[in-house]
């Protein structure tokens, strides 16, 4: 991330284990006790016991598909079931977090790595290390770990990046040759996008400040693409170096020649991509996981995945964003043990092989290998990306990671409105950051 040099600099040494382990894999083939809380798991008649799972996984997976995951998990444990508890991630992340601040959690839960420090710092994870230990877990499978004071709390199951999904149709009617590779060629992609008439727009950036992602996947994901950093060498704030106030600049500018979908200040994730599916927008940055969910609503959409665009004179490897669908276990639940045997299950390479074909994402047993055969062969495209740059998520493991998101957010709107300028809001938000970090 150090201009145009192809060295990923040590900073970023600690993100790439997330996914880099698993890409190896992929390359093979072509996000202690209990506490005396009320347990929410339940103990069912004959001794057997019921886990409630908490995970935005499900509706993002063909129809049925994760169900049938649990039932061969059940077949194998006769004495645990299984009570899915799914949502979009929105409302699973304030469920979540509700649970978290008052350990209440249900008794398996699916997390952001975004959310974790914050998680393991109010008590409301267990310690998987403990769990590992006493069960006597091999975690040399584990392509990565994300760890609070040397503790794990949370373990990737399957690592999605996040490229550019273009509509072809789109630019074809704009007259946009092919997908935009720098910031100049995108913002003419997007203004001819945006001149084609009706609700039409270029691009989407969701901001609502209540699930503040849009920072971490819309924004500094081109700050990323161009090789650039938020964070010192030491892993300080740097939020008014150049390279941050360029990628804050050219926002601005997207949001200046009008195309940007109207409704930013309140846009979720889940909005974008339902804009994307109903083709109101031309281009959006979002994770592989929403491929399966985009073809089911409009089987018709004729789009792809491309590289995020970087800056005009940047030619070296790219940051791509990434997320990963992480498990986690409740310190509250009275069935660790079961709990873990759901997870044993899920980082099983039988099962995460499945698992990450299914979601079209990398897989997080650094054994299991993908079927490309069976995926979406977008996912092939996006992989090839993937090895031309490296994964880049700055927020991963940071201290209340969805603060600072939410932080910069707010002034960034202050941006967009016109109520202050660039300087004002990168000042401000480094100073907030500085307190926290």
């Amino acid at each position: 991330m150090n201009g145009g040099s192809t060295r990923v600099p040590s900073r970023m040494k600690r993100l790439l284990g997330v996914v880099t382990a698993a890409l190896l894999a992929v390359g093979a083939v072509g996000c202690g006790t209990g506490t005396g809380e009320e347990s929410t798991g339940s103990q069912q008649e004959g001794g057997t016991v019921e886990l409630e799972f908490a995970q935005w996984w499900a509706p993002e997976l063909p129809d049925g598909s994760f169900q049938e995951l649990m039932t061969q998990f059940e077949s194998q444990n006769p004495n645990i079931k299984v009570k899915l508890l799914s949502g979009p991630y929105a409302s699973t992340k304030q469920q979540l977090v509700s649970g978290a601040a008052s350990k209440t959690l249900p008794d398996v839960v699916g997390l952001d790595g975004a959310w974790v420090n914050d998680f393991a710092k109010q008590g409301a994870l267990t310690d998987l290390s403990a769990l590992m230990a006493e069960a006597k877990y091999d975690e040399s499978q584990l392509a990565s770990q994300i760890k609070v004071d040397d503790k794990t709390y949370m373990i990737p199951v399957v690592n999605f990046v996040y490229p550019l999904f273009v509509n072809e149709d789109m630019l074809s009617k704009a007259n946009v040759k092919a997908a935009p590779t720098n910031r100049t060629e995108f913002l003419d992609a997007a203004k001819k996008i945006s001149a084609l008439g009706g609700n039409v727009k270029g691009w989407a950036l969701p901001l609502d400040t209540a699930v503040p992602n849009g920072i971490q996947n819309d924004v500094m994901s081109w700050l990323w693409a161009s090789g650039g950093t938020m964070l010192t060498p030491d892993g300080k704030p740097n939020l008014t170096s150049p390279p941050v106030k360029s990628t804050v600049e050219y926002v601005k500018s997207l949001n200046d020649a009008d195309v940007i979908a109207p409704g930013s200040l309140t846009m979720k994730e889940q909005d974008k991509v339902e804009k994307f599916t109903a083709e109101q927008i031309g281009m959006m940055i979002d994770s592989l996981a929403h491929i399966n969910l985009i073809k089911k609503n409009n089987p018709d959409l004729n789009f792809t995945v491309a590289p995020i665009p970087a800056e005009d004179s940047f030619t070296g490897k790219r940051g791509l964003p990434y997320a990963s669908w992480g498990i986690g276990i409740a310190d509250s639940t009275e069935h660790k043990a079961e709990a873990f045997k759901l997870v044993e299950f899920l980082m099983s390479q039988q099962a995460n092989s499945e698992l990450s074909t299914l979601a079209n994402g990398f897989p997080g047993n650094n054994t299991a290998e993908p079927d490309f055969s069976k995926s979406d062969p977008l996912f092939k495209t996006a992989f090839d990306i993937y090895k031309e740059g490296y994964p880049a998520n700055e927020f991963v493991g940071l201290p209340k990671s969805e603060e600072l998101m939410r932080t910069f957010d707010e002034q960034l709107q202050l941006v967009l409105t016109g109520k202050q300028s660039v300087d004002e809001a990168l000042n401000k938000t480094q100073e907030s950051w500085a307190s926290v970090i």
